[in-house]
């Protein structure tokens, strides 16, 4: 099959659309939780943890936010596999502890529950990324900043739309940036926990390329998709880098 034949085909294909649709819920669980949390959470830190139990306590939680990220994906995967295992895993027997045995479920093997399951899981493992970003930019805003701000009568949200946000938009826009690509990207952890399954319920991009390269010996087929996921990420780095330039300066 030629190139032109396997474009034509892969835009006629709807288990390829479907993954993208996938991506886009991914890109929710990797990029926008995350962040959303990651501000407030690292916001919290600093102005409120740090200044009442000191750097140390603030450290300490920042370092514990950010342990999944040290961990292998391989590890992260075994762990959340056995903690939603549907025999006995961790979810299913406190359910069943608390006298909800009725609420058991399949987590990963159910096409009603695998998605969002993986996209708690993959929130999980990226959140302390943001924090750890957000927290090192928070440490150059100027603390009369937000004194100046109490003193108008401003509180904590007001503060932190008014002061911290502003402050740290540098950094959003790299943890975006990145962790953006990266959802495009994901693999590894659908691979290890669902195999793009059950059905295409969390199948992806990159994994539905794997699957066409060495379990249905598409070769051609496989390589059209990595293309078209390829051109997908390098359009939006650039629109990005578009939209950054054009918000640093307005910062200016």
């Amino acid at each position: 099959m030629g190139g032109i034949e396997e474009l034509a085909t892969l835009f006629s294909d709807s288990t390829f659309w479907i993954s993208f649709v996938n991506s886009f819920w991914i890109i929710i669980a990797i990029v926008i939780i995350p962040t959303v949390l990651g501000l407030f959470i690292s916001s919290l830190l600093t102005d409120v943890i740090q200044k009442k139990f000191g750097g140390k306590t603030a450290s300490f939680l920042r370092a514990l936010f950010y342990l999944p990220q040290l961990l292998p994906v391989a590890v992260a995967a075994i762990v959340m596999g056995w903690i939603f295992r549907p025999e006995d895993g961790a979810v299913n027997a406190l359910l069943s502890k608390l006298g909800l045995g009725m609420m058991q479920h399949n987590w990963l093997g159910s096409p009603d529950s695998a998605l969002p399951v993986l996209m708690f899981i993959l929130a999980w493992i990226q959140l302390g990324y943001p924090i750890v970003i957000f927290m090192s930019g928070l440490q150059r805003v100027d603390p009369e900043l937000y004194e100046a701000a109490g003193l108008d009568g401003a509180n904590w949200w007001q503060k932190f739309y008014v002061v911290t946000l502003p402050s740290i938009i540098p950094e959003l826009m790299v943890v975006i940036l990145t962790a953006t690509i990266g959802a495009l990207k994901t693999f590894a952890p659908v691979y290890l926990l669902t195999k793009g399954g059950p059905g295409t319920a969390t199948t992806v991009p990159s994994y539905y390329s794997y699957n066409q390269f060495f379990q249905v010996q598409q070769v051609g087929y496989g390589a059209a998709i990595s293309t078209a996921l390829t051109v997908v990420i390098i359009v939006f780095s650039i629109v990005f880098t578009m939209v950054q330039k054009h918000v640093d300066k307005e910062l200016v």
